[in-house]
């Protein structure tokens, strides 16, 4: 988890406790359970005794649970209740569920949308059945930007100046790996202007291909990405271009018209931008 850069840092009005507080809760991930303070100083690259007094702190405001037990926490209700809040005010996610059934019915893919945090992109909506067995992601799951279709999609539907500041975190977080994934992220562009979706088959999980397509709002949120995958036997890359990836294209902009944006196109269309 990445600390406050430099110029953060130097930002008056920044108040460094409350984002280091919120990194020790952004290090609990959806199948944890308990983390101890190492582990969280490992997760966040906070001192450890800097670790002990914002766990004893997050404890005492009632958003962690000490189990003495184990010397370590859990994420008590009032910080679950955070994240509810925040899902329920993403309309995004309850107004595009019956596109996304749609869609998962008609490809037998999983169908999620996600949203930005920090290097991941972060479902808050999936949309799945017994045909998605190789996709095993749950509302709260976080997959890379960089490798996945959906991180793509978002990273090709940034303005120019923000693409290219995070490109240059990418690429300061991943290091020596950057370059192979900076090529992927290059075809995801070509892939995007040609079609409108990008294309992830094999490149962050073997055995799972995918596309994914940006939604952009007017009111200043987002954007967002919806993907929709499957295991590599189903969704051929031949399928991914001239199924798979058409179907999501429509599916979004309906859902864009549907909050107020592009007019809608039908599900046989095949759109390209």
């Amino acid at each position: 988890m990445k600390r406050p850069g430099k110029k953060v840092a130097t930002d008056r009005s920044f108040v460094v406790a409350l984002s280091r507080g919120l990194d020790v809760l952004r290090a609990f991930q959806p199948n944890d359970g308990l983390l101890g303070n190492q582990e969280i100083a490992a997760r966040t690259r906070l001192p450890k005794p800097t670790v002990s007094r914002l766990t004893y702190t997050l404890t005492k405001l009632g958003y962690l649970t000490p189990v003495p037990r184990f010397e370590k926490y859990q994420l008590a209700p009032s910080a679950m209740a955070l994240g509810y809040a925040a899902l329920a005010n993403l309309g995004v996610r309850h107004l595009s569920e019956p596109f996304r059934e749609e869609v998962m019915r008609e490809t037998g893919g999983a169908v999620a949308v996600g949203g930005r945090d920090r290097h991941s992109m972060i479902y808050f909506g999936q949309s799945r059945n017994g045909l998605t067995l190789g996709v095993q992601l749950d509302v709260g799951s976080r997959i890379p930007i960089a490798t996945t279709a959906m991180g793509r999609a978002y990273v090709w539907a940034l303005p120019n100046d923000e693409r290219a500041s995070l490109l240059r975190e990418l690429r300061e977080h991943y290091g020596s790996r950057w370059p192979k994934m900076r090529n992927g992220l290059e075809r995801a562009g070509e892939t995007v202007e040609k079609f409108g979706f990008t294309i992830s088959a094999g490149e962050w999980q073997n055995d799972v291909h995918a596309v994914g397509v940006a939604l952009k709002l007017n009111d200043g949120t987002g954007p967002y990405a919806f993907n929709c995958g499957a295991p590599a036997f189903r969704f051929t890359e031949d399928r991914l271009r001239n199924d798979i990836g058409p179907r999501l294209v429509a599916m979004v902009r309906n859902i864009e018209t549907a909050l107020g944006g592009a007019m809608p196109q039908s599900k046989e269309k095949r759109t390209r931008s």
